[in-house]
Parts: C-alpha cells; sequence; structure tokens
C-alpha cells in the first residue's frame, strides 16, 4: 500500500519475518529466495524527493538495506553487515555478509528492487533443452497364454482409471489371456474401499463370466447393488464368500485393530498380500505382465499392446484397435478421458 506524509514515499513491505536460528539456515533461505523467484519486487522507502530525480545515492540505500535486512530478515542476534556498493550498468553491486558468508547482491539506482543475488549470463549460448530418456521398460516373457495382474485399491481413482482401461481388453481378448484384478494390501479410502475390494475379490472368484460386466458397470455408477442386479451375480454365493474371506484373511479384526494400520492411518488388507510381497507392490495402479512389473499408457489400446505383445503367438483379436485414449481417474463413463491423462497412484 502507498501512504504520502511530509513529502515521502513509503511503500510496505509484506515479508514476513523467518525463523532462522542457525546460520546454515542463512544460506539455505537466501538459495530458497532465488529460485523461488530470484527477484524480491519490494520496495524500500526513501524520501520522495530523492526517488524522484530517479537515483538514490548509494549511502542512502545501503542504510535502507541494512536495517531492512537486519530488521525483517533475521532474528534477534544474529545482524547482516551491507558493504562495498559499486555501480554495475543500470544497478547496485554490493556485498551482503551474514554469519561469515558473503553474498553478492544487486538494487536499482532507483531504490526500489532489491535482488538477494544475480547470475552472470553475459557470455551464455542459448541452448536447446536435452530431450528427456524415456526408462526402459522391462523385457516382458513371453507366453502361449499371458498372465496380467493388475493391482488396485478399488476406490482410487488411478486404480478405477487402470481398470476402466482393462475392460475393453478384457472382452476382447475373453479367456485368451488370463487379466487378474488383484488388491494392494492396505487401503486408503477407508471402510468402504475394504467391502468394495471384498465385493469384487468375490465376485471374480466365484463367478468369473459375470465379472466384467459387473465391473464394467461398477466403475462408472459407483452403484455395487445396481450391477450385481445387472451382471446377474448369484447374491447368496457372494454373501458366503464375503463372509468366508473375511474370517479366512481376518479383514474385519485387522481393520478394528488400529495397531495393525500402516503409519496409524491405513488398514490392511490381506487378501493378496503373498502376490504384494512377491512383485514389490507399492501402490494403486502396480500392472504385473508375465511375472514383470510395467508400466503402460492407460489407454485400451496401449493395455492390449502391451498383453499381445507377451503372446507367443498373438491371436487374431490383437489386430483389432481400441481407443488410444487415456481413461480419466475415478468413477465415470468409459472413453470420458483424453490423450494427455494422468499417469498418477494412490501409494
Amino acid at each position: 500500500k502507498e501512504t504520502k506524509e511530509a513529502g515521502e514515499k513509503e511503500i510496505e513491505i509484506r515479508i514476513p519475518k523467518l525463523d532462522l536460528v542457525n546460520p546454515w539456515k542463512v544460506a539455505t533461505f537466501v538459495l530458497l529466495v532465488l529460485f523461488a523467484g530470484y527477484v524480491l519486487v519490494n520496495y524500500i522507502s526513501v524520501p520522495e524527493s530523492t526517488a524522484s530525480a530517479g537515483t538514490v545515492s548509494p549511502d542512502v540505500l545501503q542504510e535502507k538495506i541494512s536495517n531492512y535486512i537486519n530488521t525483517q530478515m533475521l532474528p534477534a542476534g544474529m545482524s547482516a553487515e551491507v558493504t562495498n556498493f559499486t555501480e554495475e550498468g543500470n544497478l547496485y553491486k554490493f556485498n551482503v555478509v551474514i554469519a561469515g558468508n558473503s553474498y553478492t547482491s544487486y538494487a536499482t539506482k532507483d531504490g526500489k528492487l532489491f535482488f538477494v543475488q544475480g547470475i552472470d549470463i553475459g557470455d551464455y549460448v542459448p541452448q536447446e533443452r536435452p530431450k528427456e530418456t524415456p526408462q526402459p521398460t522391462a523385457e516382458v516373457p513371453k507366453s502361449d497364454k499371458p498372465v496380467a495382474n493388475i493391482f488396485v485399491m478399488s476406490y482410487c481413482p488411478f486404480g478405477l482409471q487402470m481398470q476402466k482401461a482393462i475392460i475393453p481388453v478384457m472382452e476382447l481378448l475373453g479367456d485368451k489371456a488370463n487379466i487378474i484384478i488383484n488388491f494392494v494390501d492396505y487401503a486408503m479410502h477407508g471402510k468402504k474401499e475394504i467391502d468394495q475390494n471384498t465385493n469384487e475379490y468375490c465376485i471374480q472368484k466365484e463367478e468369473p463370466e459375470k465379472f466384467v460386466e459387473y465391473l464394467k458397470c461398477f466403475v462408472q455408477s459407483d452403484d455395487h447393488q445396481k450391477c450385481v442386479e445387472e451382471a446377474g451375480v448369484d447374491k447368496e454365493k457372494l454373501q458366503n464368500c464375503i463372509e468366508e474371506t473375511d474370517r479366512k484373511f481376518n479383514i474385519t479384526g485387522l481393520y478394528n485393530d488400529k495397531s495393525t494400520w500402516s503409519g496409524g492411518r491405513f488398514p490392511p488388507y490381506m487378501v493378496d498380500a503373498d502376490l504384494n510381497q512377491q512383485y514389490g507392490v507399492r501402490g494403486s495402479p502396480t500392472f504385473v505382465l508375465n511375472g514383470k512389473v510395467i508400466r503402460v499408457v492407460r489407454s485400451p489400446e496401449a493395455v492390449k499392446e502391451a498383453i499381445c505383445n507377451a503372446f507367443n503367438e498373438a491371436p487374431e483379436e490383437c489386430n483389432q484397435n481400441l481407443s488410444n485414449t487415456q481413461e480419466a481417474p475415478g468413477i465415470g463413463p468409459l472413453g470420458s478421458g483424453s490423450n494427455s491423462g494422468s499417469s498418477g497412484s494412490c501409494s
């Protein structure tokens, strides 16, 4: 804000004091300021009559900068010395000495801009930015019937994204590839995720021929009961499996015992714990193909290509093109993503 009193122009500097208790933190602060913005576009109060002339004298500016650093930037018991004011082009160049460390700093001659540090680019020759080298993908062994294990958390947006990408591939390849939805060995999205994990686990286990239709409904609607009806899932068989699975893996017991939670925040979900350990699964989604963890773009076509490349002899279905569009994270319609879709994870 600006106010005028008695011929002076005052501009308020709104940088909070920093709690710098050790000398090394001072150097850290200077570097942080440099990289965060390089220039402190802050004004230092100078007499209006002097500023209007266009140039502030070195003595006046030295006093103001020294006062600002010592009163606004440093804690009690520490001090800075501003020395060696010289002219350099359109700037003043000077040294700021703090705790024995000297920093070359600059200020505009009108006293309005204080540069904590400068970088000399006078002799710099512009260069092209180096291209990012993609990380090599793990070599996937081939087989007559590839096995794809897709580890997810059922309410992880990115796990849902991967499931939406895999569903058209499951529909296309049928039983010519063994595509399995597995579960990360902890849950990040509450009790509803644990329950939904078990719903999917049991439908896939007990009625695999109905699983794809159920899953296709759920990832778009988040309505378990509706999807059970639409897919024609046997409700009694499903409930029996849920109860048996809960007993076998102590799902409810572990959820109720918060001493077992990861970091006190995430309950364990141990249905596929052995596979999680085998493949080093750390988050949702994790894609394992013929025993190798790989990264794949989350579009139906990219997932299809990855699996089809893992056949000894790819079936004719692999010649069919699927959508190249990355699926959108979270619950929602299939095919509603974009070519710049997210590749995040829950971990």
